[in-house]
């Protein structure tokens, strides 16, 4: 093992408290020395925050300054606090308390229990959704699978709020929240499920809080215990806090100010689970003479990736604008963003696939790029664009699109009315093939209007939606197409994106990217209505989309990609317009005082952005007509034109490529479609020019693949093997 590796892999424990200070910037050592009162840590994206915290938690216990078990740090995800255990382990300070808000308070509440109230404690219910069915089943209210996710998601907005059932409709209109059903119906299935609840001796995650907040509020003595155990606090995310955290934390502090928060209120994007920046907006004013730290050496991103960021937060509005940070780069110049506008949305995946794909044969890992885009619904064409280019890819915080089980449940439903034909009834006034898709969608909740507001009634409108809208696209891309020859492509397209998950792109929507970090971040699907989202309607709630997408840009650490589609499908109406948020920052959109400093990069028109000419029209070689879809373009002729393929040459090559897919653990699509297998099968190509000239055959292929592809059209094969390739 080398230095370099051992440093990596096992760093060494500071042998002194100064040594855990060595590294650490004025500012994040100005952090690890305020070791008492409350310190407010204002920390901008890619400042190191983590890295100043825990630091001054090491510093605290190795300078025998803070005792560790006395010290409990708080966090919001297992994964952050499993980091920050991990790093105070590092540094020397393995007996630091490190847990989620709600894992602290339920060892709290399971040791004190049988003492404050006797008895076991309640069993924890860990999904609450099936409790919250039998209420609105008891109440007569008829919800469906997305419906009960939605009221389930009220009624923890409104635990972690603090609001009771009674109080829920005066809550709903004071917070201008879009309630997924009538607030009187929610607010007569949450009383139920409270009493359900009491009735089969149940507690939720919630209650977990609440109940403990209860128990320090009534048992003095019990408070008193927990506060000689714990005598300081560290809060990480302190944007993020609910009301009932806040109250959690006040118990737990008592009358002592011994308090570390950080947090940066322009990354706040969770309002709608009950997050507020307020209390961290708010800190100075209850604690006048806390120490307040400014971090703003961002660490992460390019000094051009940071410009963007700063502009974005430069047209800001309200409270948590006031307190933005200007975040200054530590790092070496690198590339300018990249704008690019296209036609319309296939373009615009088929050109960021072509985008990533450059990046990784020039070096770039593909788990170091990302597609962020707004809704999980959105997934679908990229996941479609990345397997047609073999670029292999995994989904973050959502299901596969066609694992979906809206999508599934589509899929069944479309297959029974093709099996039917002219029999099913509900086809009868249906034209064509859009139509006929709509009719049958419509069955499983697809409107020609979108549900209001935001959740899990929306997001199976936008799957089933995406349907439709594929089959638009198919129907105009096939002429004559039926509904079974849709249900083929569906098929076809799932299998495709069935291949296990693998170390890929990573595919993700913007609030699931929150935390992580990558060297090249594509941003999709900029245009109004989708950033920000349309049932934004309200300032602040607009507001909270262009923190949403600030989130977002300050992912990338290098490369920083922006695109737009004009239109949906192609030969669409042009009526789409960029993101407002893009104003100012775009070339060519007007400009901001401080914007342009450093440069703005230029937007790039359809695929390419200039760099090739427009290419002509596809023709069939078999009839000489224009094709239009990709996979007709890969074959060079009409899908239901005669093939000449070449059968046993065909599954030549399918067995070389499961051989390859093997040794690469990759799915079989990363070394070549079906498609063009059989394009290879049908040309014959003999030689590096001629298997270069199909599409699918780029020059990464050719040099890696070519060899062996030859060899076995010669009727060799192919066993050069990746290795040798």
């Amino acid at each position: 093992m080398t230095a370099a590796t051992h440093s990596t892999l096992f760093p060494q424990v500071p042998e002194t408290a100064d040594a855990v200070l060595d590294g650490l910037d004025p500012e994040q050592r100005e952090v690890a020395l305020a070791l008492s009162g409350p310190v407010c840590v204002l920390a901008g994206a890619g400042t190191g925050k983590t890295r100043a915290i825990t630091h001054r938690i090491a510093y605290g216990v190795r300078a025998g300054i803070l005792q560790p078990a006395s010290v409990l740090a708080v966090t919001f995800t297992n994964r952050a606090a499993g980091e920050m255990r991990g790093r105070l382990r590092q540094l020397g300070a393995g007996g630091v308390q490190a847990r989620t808000f709600h894992s602290a308070a339920l060892r709290q509440l399971q040791f004190f229990w049988p003492k404050a109230v006797g008895g076991d404690m309640p069993r924890l219910l860990e999904r609450k959704i099936q409790l919250v069915a039998d209420a609105a089943a008891r109440c007569r209210i008829r919800l469906d699978r997305n419906e009960l996710r939605d009221v389930t998601s009220e009624i923890e907005w409104a635990k972690v709020t603090q609001t009771v059932p009674a109080d829920y409709p005066a809550a709903v209109a004071k917070s201008v929240r879009d309630a997924p059903r009538a607030p009187a119906e929610i607010s007569q299935i949450y009383a139920l499920y409270e009493q359900l609840k009491r009735d089969r001796s149940v507690i939720d995650f919630e209650d977990v809080l609440l109940l403990t907040v209860g128990i320090l509020q009534d048992r003095h003595d019990i408070a008193e215990q927990i506060r000689r155990q714990y005598q300081h606090f560290v809060v990480d995310e302190y944007q993020d806090v609910s009301p009932l955290q806040q109250r959690l934390l006040d118990l737990w502090l008592g009358d002592r100010d011994n308090l570390c928060v950080v947090g940066d209120a322009s990354q706040t994007i969770y309002s709608f689970t009950g997050a507020t920046p307020d209390h961290l907006l708010n800190f100075r004013n209850r604690h006048a003479n806390a120490t307040v730290v400014k971090l703003v050496r961002d660490y992460r991103s390019t000094p051009q990736v940071v410009h963007l960021a700063n502009g974005l937060l430069s047209q800001a509005r309200g409270r948590a604008a006031e307190h933005r940070l200007e975040l200054i780069s530590q790092r070496d110049p690198g590339p300018e963003p990249v704008y690019t506008e296209y036609a319309d949305e296939p373009a615009e995946a088929e050109g960021t696939a072509r985008r990533i794909r450059d990046l990784i044969a020039a070096g770039v890992p593909a788990g170091e790029i990302a597609v962020l885009y707004r809704i999980n619904a959105q997934s679908e064409v990229y996941e479609q664009a990345l397997a047609d280019a073999g670029v292999p890819y995994q989904l973050r915080g959502a299901e596969r699109f066609f694992e979906r089980q809206e999508v599934r449940e589509a899929g069944i439903a479309l297959r029974g009315a093709a099996r039917a034909g002219g029999n099913d009834s509900l086809l009868d006034d249906a034209e064509d093939l859009p139509a006929q898709v709509r009719a049958v969608l419509s069955t499983k909740g697809w409107t020609t209007k979108p549900p209001s507001g935001s959740g899990a009634v929306r997001d199976r409108w936008e799957s089933l939606a995406a349907l439709v809208r594929l089959a638009e696209d198919f129907a105009r891309a096939k002429s004559g197409a039926t509904l079974s020859d849709l249900v083929a492509e569906l098929d076809e397209r799932a299998a495709a994106q069935h291949a296990p998950t693998v170390q890929g792109v990573t595919l993700a929507s913007l609030h699931a990217a929150k935390g992580l970090e990558w060297d090249a971040v594509f941003l999709v699907g900029l245009t109004e209505g989708m950033m920000p989202i349309t049932y934004a309607k309200t300032d602040e709630q607009v507001e909270e989309e262009r923190r949403l997408l600030y989130v977002g840009v300050t992912r990338a650490r290098v490369h920083l990609s922006l695109s737009w589609a004009l239109s949906r499908a192609p030969g669409g109406r042009a009526s789409r317009r960029p993101s407002r948020f893009l104003k100012g920052l775009r070339p060519g959109s007007g400009s901001l005082g401080s914007v342009g400093a450093a440069g703005s990069g230029g937007i790039e028109r359809g695929i390419a952005g200039g760099r090739r000419k427009p290419r002509g029209p596809v023709l069939c070689r078999v009839c000489g007509a224009t094709l239009t879809e990709a996979g007709a373009m890969k074959l060079m002729r009409c899908e239901d034109c005669p093939s000449d393929m070449d059968e046993g040459l065909y599954e030549r090559l399918r067995d070389w490529r499961s051989e390859q897919a093997r040794e690469l653990a990759q799915p079989a699509y990363c070394v070549f479609t079906d498609k063009t297998l059989m394009a290879i099968a049908e040309r014959v190509p003999t030689t590096d020019g001629e298997l270069s000239s199909i599409a699918g055959v780029g020059i990464r292929k050719l040099d890696r693949f070519g060899a062996d592809v030859l060899a076995i059209c010669a009727g060799g094969e192919g066993g050069a093997g990746v290795d040798e390739v």
